[in-house]
């Protein structure tokens, strides 16, 4: 039986992790198995470097952790090896570094994850870290938007233009007639 202090700890680190849970946009569970300390240490700057939480956790603790987020679904994919990588602001930002290195890796692969607090499967993972990067769908969005525009100035701009010939040439007309 473990002491007070021990149990203590262990409800802290379950109320740590369930709040950055609770505040994550995205959430990716990984099986580690085979990664290196090189790689892992390179792993853990990228996401750092995206704003991602990234984490070696006790399967038991995060199963207690997801319950108290309200995230359900992931207790099957709670075994062996698991770390966690959580992103407040971006969506893709875990899924595209995670699924990057366990393309490359034939130990490591992702087991599952969450998107707004609702459990998917790896291959949903993997769909999203697919997608372009927050910054590249703003810019479609921009240009889409900016497609319309332009194409009411330019007919905005034509029929000024016609506008303008036509009154050159009744002045024409005039001066002749005149």
């Amino acid at each position: 039986m473990p002491s007070k202090k021990v149990l203590e700890e262990k409800k802290q680190a379950v109320t740590e992790l369930s709040e950055k849970l609770k505040t994550a946009h995205t959430g990716v569970l990984v099986d580690y198995k085979g990664i290196n300390v090189e790689d892992d240490t390179k792993l853990r700057k990228e996401l750092r470097e995206s704003g991602s939480f990234y984490k070696v956790v006790k399967n038991t603790l995060l199963s207690l952790a997801l319950k108290e987020a309200g995230i359900d679904g992931l207790d099957s994919v709670l075994e062996g090896t698991t770390a966690l990588a959580l992103n407040p602001e971006d969506y893709v930002a875990p899924a595209r570094i995670l699924n990057g290195y366990a393309e490359k890796s034939k130990t490591f692969t992702i087991k599952a994850g969450f998107i707004d607090g609702k459990s998917v499967d790896a291959d949903e993972i993997k769909t999203l870290a697919s997608l372009p990067s927050k910054e590249v769908l703003l810019a479609e969005v921009l240009r889409g938007l900016n497609g319309p525009i332009s194409g009411l100035v330019t007919v905005l701009n034509g029929t000024m233009k016609g506008l303008v010939v036509a009154l050159n040439a009744i002045a024409e007309k005039e001066k002749k007639s005149a």
